[in-house]
């Protein structure tokens, strides 16, 4: 008799279970992901210097690679030894127009002399026009003169461009890292040679991941940009993790539902994509499965 009790009782318990159990579901489901970051040369060469280790964390403004320099070095020697022969070609030009800016001065001064002579009459017109014509001699060279600096100047500054360039291709040699993270991929090793655009490792900020899910179009009017939401991974033993998660995405355009993802409502075709932020405490990583929960707004 207690069994034909206990049967019917042990039935609805389960039943209680199983229905408890069913309403106790997650909203979504998705995975982890992060916006990493490829890094790669800027300027062909051999890698001469390279410290990426996989799983390190790197902090902004750090020196992890250079390419050889070699070449570039000695055509900015090159370049030097050239401005400097051009910087004393310039400084004869400038001396050779003082000395004939101080023969123009010597003839203007004789000019001025000769004219209040004819005024006198103690000189003749052809007197004042041999100066004169010495004048035009002089100022000619003048102008010859400096038309030649004209064109030193020219190279000076062509020369100038050039070692800009130089020192432009010297710094984009170093390969600084731009942003703080950890390396999730080394792809390249020291003494490898390298080309512009050739990665050389991919880092990302571990600090916030984003749980990329998909919802159905009634859940959508539940959810709004900001809002946060609380989402969960995998413990222990079956526990659960709590985090606070943020929206900040949120597609603006329905697709069908990828095979990988579940919602909470199986027949659902089409649905939305949304992006929650979540910081990191170190224990959720890129890929890892997890849930969102509409009913517990945070």
């Amino acid at each position: 008799m207690y069994r034909k009790l206990l049967y019917p009782l042990i039935a609805v318990v389960l039943l209680t279970t199983a229905c408890n159990k069913g309403n106790d579901l997650a909203d979504a489901y998705g995975n982890f992901e992060v916006d990493d970051i490829l890094i790669s040369a800027q300027m062909p060469g051999e890698l001469i210097q390279y410290t990426i280790v996989e799983g390190a964390r790197l902090e902004k403004g750090v020196v992890v690679a250079m390419t050889d320099t070699t070449e570039l070095y000695l055509m900015k020697l090159e370049v030097i030894a050239n401005q400097e022969a051009i910087s004393t070609q310039s400084d004869n030009i400038y001396a050779q127009i003082k000395v004939l800016k101080g023969e123009l001065k010597n003839l203007e001064r004789e000019q001025k002399r000769v004219k209040n002579l004819i005024k006198a009459g103690a000189a003749t017109s052809k007197q004042l026009d041999d100066i004169e014509g010495n004048i035009d001699v002089v100022e000619s060279k003048i102008q010859s003169v400096r038309s030649q600096n004209a064109s030193i100047l020219g190279q000076v500054e062509a020369l100038y461009s050039r070692s800009k360039q130089i020192d432009e291709k010297i710094r984009k040699s170093i390969i600084v890292n731009p942003v703080d993270g950890i390396v999730l991929a080394k792809l390249s090793d020291l003494n490898e040679y390298t080309a512009p655009g050739k990665p050389l490792y991919k880092i990302a900020n571990m600090d916030e991941l984003d749980l990329r899910v998909f919802i159905s179009g009634d859940q959508l009017s539940e959810v709004k940009l900001g809002d946060n939401y609380t989402v969960k991974i995998d413990g222990l033993d079956g526990s659960m993790i709590d985090y606070q998660g943020r929206v900040s995405w949120i597609s603006s355009e329905s697709e069908f539902t990828p095979k990988t993802i579940q919602t909470k409502e199986e027949r659902v075709d089409l649905v939305y994509a949304v992006k929650l932020r979540v910081k990191n405490d170190g224990k959720i990583k890129i890929g890892m499965p997890g849930e969102l929960w509409l009913t517990e707004k945070e």
